[in-house]
């Protein structure tokens, strides 16, 4: 087992809190939010400290780590990774790459830059490997956010992430924008595909949620698929 993985990954800085909502928050229960997800398990991971700084390197232990579980018979399906930098790392790379040949789903925040990474890359969203799909964030209104980056070769799809309440420490609830906040929408779709059709190979549920957005005009030109996710098309509910 990888040895500097925090077995007691407890959220100090709220933002991993805030994401874990988004995907599986309960809903039905009159409090707070639901998240995409009202019954998920998530395996929380933690290699950032209450300032949200973090290293490459335990980032690569956090991804080996769910590799590790993955090979010990624990379903892990989907990686939501709502964090980045520019900084390219070849090993970064190679256990995402080592996360594809285990069947996982690597979805990445694009970054909050407002630039093309087309010709500005952001990490690990920009990496050329086939299980990252690369999110970008749109508001209220289908606009893409004034911050998200975008890229007609690099970023994939788009989900809202601009004032988006979700779970906080302490029991509480935040609203937050970002790229962050909308790479948990499609990783919690991606969930919702799997409950129904759990057999889908990662290449095949790629494929699926990257065909079943919503075309938007906003952006035409800057993401991969021109579209938003829409969780009912994925799923089959329309």
């Amino acid at each position: 087992m990888p040895e500097t993985v925090d077995l007691y990954p407890m959220d100090e800085n709220g933002h991993g809190t805030h994401c874990a909502g988004i995907i599986g928050a309960e809903g039905g229960n009159n409090e707070g939010i639901a998240g995409v997800n009202w019954k998920v398990q998530i395996m929380p991971l933690k290699f950032m400290d209450a300032n949200g700084s973090g290293t490459t390197k335990d980032a690569i232990e956090a991804i080996n780590y769910v590799i590790y579980r993955k090979q010990h018979g624990v379903n892990v399906r989907i990686i939501s990774a709502s964090w980045g930098s520019t900084q390219k790392s070849q090993a970064l790379e190679d256990v995402i790459r080592e996360a594809y040949k285990a069947g996982i789903l690597f979805v990445a925040a694009s970054g909050n830059s407002s630039v093309d990474t087309d010709q500005s890359p952001h990490y690990p969203s920009s990496y050329n490997v086939a299980n990252i799909i690369s999110v970008a964030a749109t508001d209220a209104t289908d606009q893409l956010t004034s911050f998200s980056n975008y890229g007609r070769k690099t970023v994939h799809i788009a989900a809202p992430g601009k004032d988006i309440l979700s779970t906080w420490l302490e029991n509480g609830f935040k609203e937050a924008s970002g790229t962050s906040m909308a790479t948990p929408v499609v990783a919690g779709v991606a969930a919702l595909v799997l409950a129904k059709d759990p057999h889908l190979t990662v290449d095949e549920l790629r494929k699926h949620l990257l065909n079943s957005v919503d075309k938007l005009q906003s952006l035409k030109g800057k993401t991969v698929t021109g579209g938003r996710i829409n969780a009912a098309r994925a799923v089959g509910a329309e």
